[in-house]
């Protein structure tokens, strides 16, 4: 029976975390982008690809499989685009400057696109996207995977989980932001489960002979399935052609499993398209066209049973505040694992668990 989570505070999280990245070798800045963007994947609901990622991030720092000094080469660039090389550096950290550059041209040229090769995962994609929508503009992102998923038919893996995000501002109301897996579920969210000892619903997932499972062991070493069949294939699609035939990155099965390749860099590509919210009428009209919408949609009559119809993001922005408020649930397990990796680099004092006990 696995225990019940425990509630733990934004900022003695978010420190620790950064003190484990400083250890592992990340300079001042890398450290505290990557710890703030994981402990913001939590506040939001999205614990896989949340401090559940410490233990491989820190790994793959540790044998240098990702390098730990940064690189973000321009390659290519016009006024409005970037080619990013990122020499194999921690994604967070990457994609981080991707889209603080992709907003910077936007918001100078009206549109702004970076694409990112050589890169590795770079967390929660909606971080980016908000990003982008605080700014006054609208947003895409994708990032490819390693193979997980089969194409529509198919039996053996072929396409990661291949996730895409949208964010939009709006005026009074919150701004909007959206991201999913392509894949029925994201694959972390099985890493999750298996480090919880919980099991899986059937649906998410097959073994690698085709059958539906329950066992997030057996369902690693399967295939997740498609969201949505046929149709979400052909998202599934498109962000592959974005993040990585785009982009010059890696692109199917020539992508690293994050978890089981010690030995080969993922190169992991990212893309970025970015488009000032005025382009086509004042920022005032569109903010105030975007709360209409966002009204309007409450406002439409329900179905049988549903006391509430969500905007997209709405969901995980409620559960930033509960847990800004009260605390983010993180499992006793997860505890335990990034206590272990604290402890590796002798952070045995951290205040985190001098609250937690």
């Amino acid at each position: 029976m696995t225990n019940q989570p425990i509630r733990v505070s934004k900022s003695l999280l978010e420190d620790y975390v950064n003190r484990v990245f400083l250890a592992a070798g990340l300079d001042q800045e890398q450290a505290a982008i990557t710890a703030r963007h994981l402990v913001h994947a939590n506040l939001r609901g999205v614990d896989s690809h949340g401090v559940s990622r410490v233990d491989v991030y820190t790994k793959r720092l540790e044998i240098g499989i990702v390098n730990r000094d940064l690189h973000f080469e321009l390659e290519r660039e016009t006024p409005a685009s970037a080619l990013v090389d990122g020499g194999n550096s921690s994604g967070i950290a990457l994609a981080t400057k991707g889209i603080e550059l992709a907003v910077k041209k936007a918001l100078q040229t009206g549109v702004g696109i970076v694409g990112i090769k050589n890169s590795n995962h770079c967390g929660m994609l909606g971080d980016y996207t908000m990003y982008a929508a605080k700014h006054g503009c609208i947003a895409l992102a994708t990032t490819n995977a390693p193979p997980n998923m089969a194409p529509w038919g198919g039996r053996e893996r072929f396409f990661g989980t291949n996730p895409f995000s949208y964010g939009v501002p709006a005026g009074e109301e919150d701004d909007i932001v959206f991201d999913m897996a392509t894949s029925l579920v994201a694959r972390g969210k099985i890493i999750v489960a298996q480090k919880n000892n919980q099991q899986i619903p059937l649906g998410w997932a097959i073994s690698k002979d085709g059958k539906p499972t329950n066992d997030p062991n057996v369902a690693l070493d399967g295939l997740v399935l498609p969201a949505g069949g046929y149709k979400g294939y052909g998202i599934t699609f498109l962000v592959e052609v974005l993040s990585s035939l785009f982009t010059g990155a890696a692109f199917g099965p020539q992508i690293a499993d994050l978890y089981k390749n010690f030995e080969q860099a993922q190169n992991v590509g990212q893309c970025f398209i970015v488009i000032r919210a005025d382009l086509f009428q004042s920022m005032d009209q569109f903010r105030s066209r975007m709360d209409q919408l966002i009204r309007e949609i409450r406002e439409v009559p329900r179905m049988d049973g549903v006391e509430r119809i969500y905007l997209p993001g709405e969901i995980e922005r409620e559960k930033t505040a509960d847990r800004m408020k009260n605390g983010i649930p993180i499992s006793v397990e997860i505890l335990q694992e990034i206590r272990g990796v604290g402890q590796r680099y002798s952070i045995v004092d951290d205040p985190l668990f001098k609250e937690i006990g």
